[in-house]
């Protein structure tokens, strides 16, 4: 059983579909990259698997249940399912340490003391540790980046969405960025990402979705789909990508 699927997702906005029908299968621990031009549907998509657009119809699957189902509370999937954007949305008058908890404090009621030393490990891990004090002004861009990532690992997800989280950062931070995701993958965790990045989709994802038109309308192993597409939209997108 995937750890996550997608059966069927409509999600419209007017008239227009711009999740038209997708199916996609996440098995555990799989890093599959969501690529396609700027208003492909693949933004959208991540919102509608995060409950933060509700589906016009289909089915989203976490572990074998319905978690799109209509009147269920969203509050414990978003547990579950965590999600990073290209805007940090850090609070500016709060550290870095502080943003990170104030989640963790609200859902699990659990004292900064108490907290502190899980909080201090993830720091550690992504090497911000001594930028736990910080606040957001006072660090890079892909600091702050990073900072949003901890913050979501924060409340122990099962899966995490990245929303084109490296669009915003100049070049030379992208790369600070992107090994972030490097270790999380090393480290078995199930994601979904939707990027820019070439390079790094055919380098590190299990999974690439080419989506046109609220449609997955190829996926593959990187290494097929980058060489060898079947559909010609596919090569033309890829073509002008990697130039």
């Amino acid at each position: 059983m995937p750890k996550l699927a997608l059966h069927g997702v409509v999600k419209k906005f007017g008239g227009q579909r711009v999740c038209d029908g997708i199916d996609l299968d996440v098995e555990a621990g799989q890093m599959v990259c969501l690529i396609g031009a700027s208003g492909a549907g693949k933004s959208t998509l991540l919102r509608c698997i995060n409950l933060l657009e509700p589906l016009d119809d289909g089915e989203i699957l976490l572990d074998g249940n319905d978690i799109a189902e209509p009147g269920l509370d969203p509050a414990p999937i978003r547990r579950r399912v965590g999600i990073v954007f290209q805007s940090y949305n850090l609070f500016p008058h709060m550290t870095s340490a502080e943003n990170v908890m104030l989640a963790p404090r609200r859902v699990w009621r659990r004292s900064r003391a108490d907290l502190l030393p899980d909080i201090t490990d993830l720091f550690r891990r992504f090497g911000l540790e001594d930028r736990m004090q910080h606040y957001p002004d006072q660090l890079s861009g892909g600091q702050q980046q990073r900072v949003a990532i901890v913050r979501a690992l924060a409340m122990r997800p099962e899966v995490m969405l990245f929303d084109e989280i490296t669009s915003a950062l100049d070049p030379q931070l992208v790369g600070e960025v992107l090994d972030v995701l490097r270790v999380l993958k090393s480290e078995g965790m199930t994601m979904v990402i939707a990027t820019h990045e070439m390079g790094f989709a055919r380098e590190a994802a299990d999974k690439v979705c080419f989506l046109q038109d609220g449609k997955i309308l190829e996926e593959g192993p990187p290494d097929r789909l980058f060489t060898a597409p079947h559909e010609p939209e596919t090569r033309a997108f890829l073509e002008r990508a990697l130039k």
